[in-house]
């Protein structure tokens, strides 16, 4: 499964933002890594700008370059506002769901869940992360992992009212995908604007 394995800090710092989740590097330096991270920088072009906000999506969901591009040709095919709808679609992937419904502190940590057959899509395992979910569609721990203790960990204490399109059940640890997310629900500091622009140049 393809995915990012390389330094995390690193790129925290350079967007200013611990989009991996809780970061005691950047909470230290909050500055861009390198040896002219303190310093001035140069102007960033319009293009670069642009290439930054979609590197930061990409790191953010966990997606790399070609299945991001395949997303947005996808989002750009749908009638709508095609920014909000590839945001839409990421937000849909499996492994975004189980983080966002606290079954992982991270991403990367629900992926993992996924791709070890800890996790069922209608009462199914379904190891495949980039899978996208429909609303009313049901994810759970798989019954005989429900005892996993870093699955506990990470529930404990998790807030399940701050994402209204996920209804969480305590009882069966599960949470129904209620309806596709709109995009002022969609918490994370994307302009996803830019990112269109620069896919349309």
């Amino acid at each position: 499964m393809a995915r990012y394995i390389g330094p995390k800090s690193k790129i925290a710092r350079k967007f200013g933002e611990a989009i991996f989740g809780p970061d005691k590097v950047l909470a230290k330096k909050n500055y861009p890594p390198g040896q002219h991270g303190q310093s001035r920088r140069k102007k960033t072009s319009e293009y670069g700008i642009q290439l930054r906000e979609k590197q930061k999506a990409k790191y953010t969901y966990g997606v790399l370059e070609k299945q991001f591009r395949n997303l947005y040709e996808k989002a750009q095919s749908k009638p709508g506002v095609t920014g909000v709808i590839l945001l839409q679609f990421l937000e849909s992937r499996l492994d975004n769901i189980v983080y966002r419904l606290g079954f992982a502190p991270t991403r990367a940590g629900a992926r993992q869940l996924v791709s070890h057959k800890h996790i069922t899509v209608d009462g199914k395992v379904v190891n495949i992360a980039s899978y996208h979910v429909r609303p009313g569609q049901v994810i759970a721990v798989r019954e005989k992992d429900k005892s996993m203790e870093v699955i506990a960990e990470s529930l404990n204490g998790f807030n399940h009212t701050k994402y209204p399109w996920i209804e969480w059940n305590a009882a069966s640890l599960s949470g129904t995908y209620l309806h596709i997310p709109e995009r002022e629900d969609i918490p994370e500091n994307i302009k996803e604007q830019l990112i269109v622009e620069l896919y349309s140049k």
